[in-house]
């Protein structure tokens, strides 16, 4: 039988410490994130092998020198990769995951195929960022450019303005790769998915 004096007993003691500041997620990303290869999702130049490039810009529109990008898209038949092993490159397999860091002017850049869209939706990649200022990581994504209808179908984009469908919306370089901007705050701001 527990008694009175039993519960006033495990009644945790009241704080006395003040709470730690919170922590952002960056700068420091290259200390255990950093593997041979980790944005080449695909063998440089094998077929249909594209490159997916951009640009990291702040609230003021500078470029930010050390954020760090993930992406995830399915393969060019719309299929999502289930091979293990994404943090080992071995020149053939296809795992769908890379990871970027941004250089002194903000860019970043993967070896990488187009994701083929399923079921009439649009490709797309899954992008995570991380930057320093950033309490916790960004969540976005970078659609493919050029299925019009299939764009203006899509569950998500279907529920933006224009002005923020095109802040998801890749556009096509002269080579057929594929350039897409991050704009963290500020005019043209990227749209940013609640996780």
């Amino acid at each position: 039988m527990t008694t009175t004096s039993d519960a006033a007993a495990r009644v945790a003691p009241a704080k006395t410490h003040r709470a730690t500041p919170g922590q952002t997620v960056g700068p420091f990303f290259a200390y255990g994130l950093e593997y041979p290869k980790q944005h080449e999702v695909v063998f440089p130049h094998s077929p249909g092998a594209i490159v997916l490039g951009g640009t990291v810009y702040d609230g003021v529109g500078a470029p930010i020198p050390d954020a760090l990008i993930e992406i995830f898209g399915a393969d060019a038949d719309g299929s999502v990769p289930r091979a293990r092993g994404a943090f080992r490159r071995d020149a053939h397999t296809f795992t769908g995951f890379g990871r970027a860091f941004t250089d002194d002017e903000g860019h970043f850049e993967f070896w990488t195929r187009e994701p083929g869209g399923i079921q009439g939706r649009p490709g797309f990649f899954a992008a995570i960022v991380f930057a320093r200022g950033l309490p916790d990581k960004l969540h976005t994504r970078i659609y493919v450019p050029g299925d019009d209808e299939a764009l203006a179908a899509d569950p998500l984009l279907s529920t933006l303005t224009t002005e923020e469908r095109a802040s998801l919306i890749a556009t096509r370089t002269p080579d057929g790769g594929l350039r897409h901007d991050i704009r963290l705050q500020g005019e043209k701001e990227t749209v940013f998915l609640a996780f």
